[in-house]
């Protein structure tokens, strides 16, 4: 149950950030094309599309922490493993703004890569907090990456 719950909240508020923070700059920039000669007049439909497909990105980015918990719950991330590879989570969160934003413009992207860094970061506490311990059945990640060795003893 609280998982649901966590979960839930965790959506809300990042279709919350989207709508509030994110919506706001995109739909201005999308405003920004008019001119003398063009005046923009955007359909319902695609109004709703945007802020629709903004609510589903920032509120799907929003559950990495649930996520993370689960995943380290499993036994797949532990937290010298998250820390370890953070430079890559940073990587990747661009990448993951460059996809998911409407919108080709830095800032609409870099309001993406914030929440995204800063859920990496509140990711790596839940999984020291909240997945200490692994399920029954899965093995838990040991905190350096084993590398296999030839060497018989």
């Amino acid at each position: 149950m609280p998982f649901t719950i966590i979960s839930t909240l965790c959506f809300v508020s990042g279709a919350a950030f989207g709508y509030f923070v994110a919506f706001p700059p995109v739909f201005h920039f999308l405003l920004g094309y008019s001119s003398a000669f063009l005046e923009p007049m955007p359909a319902v439909d695609e109004y709703f599309s945007l802020a629709l497909r903004l609510f589903l990105a920032f509120g799907l980015i929003f559950e990495l922490p649930v996520f993370m918990v689960f995943l380290g719950k499993i036994g797949v991330v532990n937290k010298p493993f998250l820390v370890k590879h953070r430079k890559y989570a940073v990587l990747a969160a661009f990448v993951v703004a460059a996809i998911l934003t409407p919108t080709p413009d830095v800032v609409n992207q870099l309001l993406m890569v914030g929440p995204l860094i800063l859920l990496y970061e509140v990711s790596i506490v839940a999984v020291a907090v909240f997945a200490k311990t692994t399920l029954t059945g899965f093995p838990p990640k040991a905190d350096a990456d084993i590398v296999a060795t030839d060497n018989p003893e």
